[in-house]
């Protein structure tokens, strides 16, 4: 029995519940594996990319993110490079595994020399982060990130600043078909739709609290600036 099997089996004990079987099993595996959509309001209805895009693009602004767009993805270090210098921040960041080593092709950041790269990550002592995403959401401005050996979760909350490259094709309208792209991209890794990875964090701008005498304070639990390079693919 698994860590899981004894979570569950504690909570249906403590609901004075047995184990789902029999007809009732099935129906939940299948409202799992089909989820209804909820009521999705129209402001994303009959966007393409470019339009889903220039949403995303507003709706990040207004919760404190800053964007740049480049036509390439070897575009990518310069673009960097040029963010860390407008902001007066140290030229070194720890990038994502998945970055180093894509099948899309790994960045190269011979085209912009004078940043230091590391490759991993993060223990918190470094400056700035530079990770992919899964999605983003134009709806709310939300980036969608999992987890694994090549794209630490840490990278997304230890550095100070976090740099977040989304393709154009990553590019949904609500929550809910970022979900849904999810859910086919397990089941087509997987088979069976089930293979989930460690967490799923829906980033939404910079960290922020207003807990301490209502005050907005920035960077309280994560980074402090959140910069997103959409790049066109």
């Amino acid at each position: 029995m698994s860590a899981r099997d004894d979570i569950l089996g504690s909570i249906r004990k403590s609901l004075g519940r047995s184990a789902l079987a029999g007809d009732d099993a099935a129906q939940l595996h299948q409202r799992l594996g089909r989820p209804q959509r909820n009521l999705i309001p129209d402001r994303t209805a009959g966007r393409d990319t470019a339009g889903l895009t220039a949403l995303f693009m507003d709706k990040a602004r207004e919760f404190a993110c800053t964007v740049d767009e480049v036509d390439s993805f070897e575009a990518v270090p310069e673009a960097v490079r040029a963010y860390l210098s407008r902001e007066n921040l140290p030229a070194r960041v720890v990038q994502a595994p998945a970055l180093a080593d894509s099948p899309d092709g790994a960045l190269d950041w011979s085209a912009a020399p004078t940043v230091e790269v590391k490759t991993g990550t993060s223990d918190g002592s470094e400056d700035t982060s530079v990770t992919p995403v899964f999605a983003a959401i134009a709806e709310t401005g939300t980036l969608m990130l999992t987890s694994d050996a090549a794209t630490p979760t840490g990278l997304n909350f230890l550095p100070e600043n976090h740099i977040a490259l989304v393709r154009r094709s990553q590019m949904v309208g609500p929550l809910e078909d970022a979900w849904a792209r999810f859910r086919a991209a397990r089941a087509k890794a997987d088979g069976d739709g089930f293979g989930m990875p460690r967490t799923v964090n829906l980033i939404t701008g910079p960290s922020r609290t207003g807990d301490i005498e209502q005050k907005i304070q920035m960077g309280a639990h994560g980074p402090r600036r959140l910069h997103v390079i959409i790049v066109a693919d």
